[in-house]
């Protein structure tokens, strides 16, 4: 759930089984919103609703400017969610769960991978965070300090977050009870934990 940060009773709530819906007037009404975005396992793939979202993030720099991880799809909107474009290019694959979004650079989000949803490793066996900074116009693996080894874990649509540090932190956690951490905005990582349960939601907070 997004509310829009200036405008007033205008909310985007996104949902796995679906899509996404909108509010202009404090969730008195509400409209469907997936325009562009593609549902292959039903009958008619471009529906007004039935998607499966995983994930939405908002931009830092712009509020009409949205981010979504999609069940096999990674979109892009310019119009608050009123249509939205892909932006999977450069992408190993379309398929994942969390979409971070950087908490003040415009255009810097933050993806995992997985290869499919009868797959849900990671491409390869490799585990990478990808980087854009130009809005998903091109992608950047990111793998310096994670592992080299086949990695199999997936991470979760809420267990990936940033942090409001200069430079950023980047955490997530995966399905295999670790959790890996950057200082500095993806270029580096280390591992945190290990040996926990599945990690479902990684947060970050000041203490």
């Amino acid at each position: 759930m997004l509310p829009h940060p200036s405008a007033s009773g205008q909310v985007l709530v996104a949902m796995s089984t679906g899509g996404v819906y909108r509010t202009g007037d404090g969730g008195a009404t509400w409209a469907p919103s997936n325009t562009g975005i593609k549902a292959y396992f039903l009958p008619d793939p471009w529906p007004e609703y039935g998607q499966c979202v995983h994930k939405v993030a908002r931009d830092a720099g712009d509020p009409e400017r949205l981010y979504a991880q999609n069940h096999h799809g990674v979109y892009r909107s310019d119009d608050g969610g009123a249509s939205w474009t892909s932006i999977a290019e450069g992408l190993p694959s379309d398929f994942g769960f969390p979409m971070v979004a950087h908490p003040r650079r415009s255009g810097v989000i933050w993806n995992y991978p997985l290869t499919a949803d009868e797959r849900r490793f990671p491409p390869e066996d490799k585990c990478r965070v990808f980087r854009s900074v130009d809005a998903g116009a091109t992608w950047e693996a990111l793998t310096e300090g994670l592992p080299t080894e086949p990695f199999y874990p997936s991470v979760l649509r809420d267990a990936m977050c940033a942090d409001d540090a200069d430079p950023v932190g980047v955490y997530f956690g995966t399905r295999s009870g670790e959790v890996y951490a950057s200082r500095d905005e993806g270029d580096s990582w280390m591992p945190v934990a290990a040996h926990l349960p599945d990690v479902l939601c990684v947060r970050a907070a000041e203490v």
